[in-house]
């Protein structure tokens, strides 16, 4: 499976409407690490004043940074985990039961990480993902799950 290399590449792969989503779910629990990032994202695209945009209603702040294409590496990789923990929770749920890995609705537990990820174990998860889920979502998901952690999830690219 060919992965893209960057969040901004998977970013931009998706429909406006799961932009829209994912951005609506950031913003529900914005993390302050790159809420910052977000709305510098936001200001630089429709040129507003800092302060216009953080008084944006959380609404209107994730109509428009679904439109924005290229947030920044850190601010595209958060929205696309928002992504996840929004309407595609049941996807995490799925692929991880599939791995017999630990996790507390969609979230891994610490204790998934003493658990190797064999092919065999990998295909089972990607497995129960076919035809239960569409194929760009899919793809989406795993290719995020690759960019938070090569290494672990290495295996994901050779299926």
């Amino acid at each position: 499976m060919e992965f893209e290399t960057t969040a901004v590449r998977v970013w931009k792969r998706l429909d406006r409407e799961d932009r829209v989503a994912a951005a609506t779910k950031f913003f529900e629990e914005p993390a302050q690490e790159v809420l910052g990032s977000a709305l510098g994202a936001i200001i630089k695209a429709r040129h507003l004043r800092p302060q216009v945009a953080r008084s944006m209603a959380p609404e209107e702040q994730a109509r428009a940074l679904g439109g924005v294409l290229d947030p920044g590496e850190p601010v595209a990789a958060a929205l696309l985990v928002a992504l996840h923990l929004g309407s595609r929770r049941p996807m995490l749920t799925a692929f991880l039961d599939a791995l017999g890995l630990p996790h507390e609705d969609g979230i891994l537990k610490e204790e998934a990480d003493a658990v190797p990820l064999d092919e065999a174990r990998l295909r089972a998860g990607v497995d129960a993902l076919k035809g239960k889920f569409e194929e760009p979502a899919v793809r989406t998901y795993l290719n995020t799950l690759w960019l938070q952690d090569p290494e672990r999830w290495t295996g994901l690219r050779e299926l």
